[in-house]
């Protein structure tokens, strides 16, 4: 009896962990999107999310609008906010050092930061309910409905984010320009529009990945730490591989779950933290990254 007790704890953590690698994975798209086509390594990805996660909650409560009308004028501000960003403080910054255009990521984080405290304070807050509240049950194992709801739209946008990139003119711009600049230039592409795609597409991406990691764990001006652990993902997975930050994210949720349900919640980091080290001494660049890659 207590052998059946203890796999079935083991089943149920294992699924709560898909659940958070999917909007890892989620997250992690929107950052390496942004490295392949302009090779900036953004440290702000958690703040992009944290701003759709605090659009969204400023236009349901004090707009009153639906929650799904709230969700897509948050997703669309958020892509308006991306490409500004990039346009404002990243374009300028083309042709620096890498180390630089890496610092003005962390200032930009701040700035996010501060403005959410300056409109919203510092309060945690709770995003309306909108997902639905019934059990969810796989085979004997229980699965917290947002988890389970969290990841299915997570692995959907996954999916229509990948045909919309592999079918897409933009799409198709964004992957000639993330393989080649210069081709990129002689082909006809505009590379800084391609730029400012990157960034708006990213930026909606982390807008829709902060609402539902908002209404599973509620929202707060210290959500951009979720940016953390999507950083080791991207760079366990390889920082230009797409397939590294699907497959990484999955690893890590799962790896973090383990340790919190069998170590304790204040092990988590030690093991997502573990699993980098491990890495990076036997693949340097990456699960899947290419061996171009620079490290910070």
């Amino acid at each position: 009896m207590s052998l059946e007790f203890d796999w079935l704890f083991l089943a149920e953590i294992v699924l709560a962990g898909l659940g958070a690698g999917g909007l890892y994975a989620l997250t992690g798209l929107a950052f390496v999107m942004i490295y392949k086509a302009t090779r900036v390594v953004n440290l702000a990805i958690g703040e992009m999310l944290m701003i759709g996660a605090y659009l969204c909650f400023g236009l349901a409560t004090a707009m009153n609008l639906p929650m799904w009308l709230a969700i897509l004028v948050a997703v669309i501000g958020s892509g308006g906010a991306g490409a500004l960003l990039e346009r404002v403080a990243i374009r300028p910054m083309l042709g620096e050092s890498p180390i630089a255009v890496f610092m003005v990521t962390v200032g930009l984080a701040s700035i996010l930061v501060g403005v959410v405290e300056l409109i919203w304070t510092s309060e945690p807050r709770r995003l309306p309910e909108f997902m639905p509240a019934t059990p969810v049950m796989i085979g004997e194992a229980f699965v917290p409905p947002k988890v389970f709801y969290g990841f299915l739209v997570a692995a959907l946008l996954i999916g229509v984010a990948l045909a919309v990139f592999r079918f897409w003119r933009g799409g198709v711009a964004l992957r000639a320009t993330a393989s080649d600049q210069q081709a990129a230039y002689s082909m006809g592409i505009d590379v800084p529009k391609v730029f400012s795609l990157s960034w708006t597409v990213a930026a909606m991406i982390a807008a829709i990945a902060g609402v539902i990691v908002g209404a599973v764990g509620g929202i707060s001006s210290t959500m951009g730490v979720f940016g953390l652990s999507v950083l080791v993902v991207v760079i366990v997975g390889g920082l230009d591989s797409v397939l590294g930050a699907l497959v990484a994210g999955l690893l890590i949720g799962v790896v973090e779950s383990l340790a919190g349900g069998f170590l304790g919640g204040e092990y988590k980091l030690l093991a997502t933290f573990l699993i980098l080290i491990v890495v990076l001494l036997v693949r340097p660049y990456g699960l899947f990254g290419t061996h171009e890659i620079e490290r910070l």
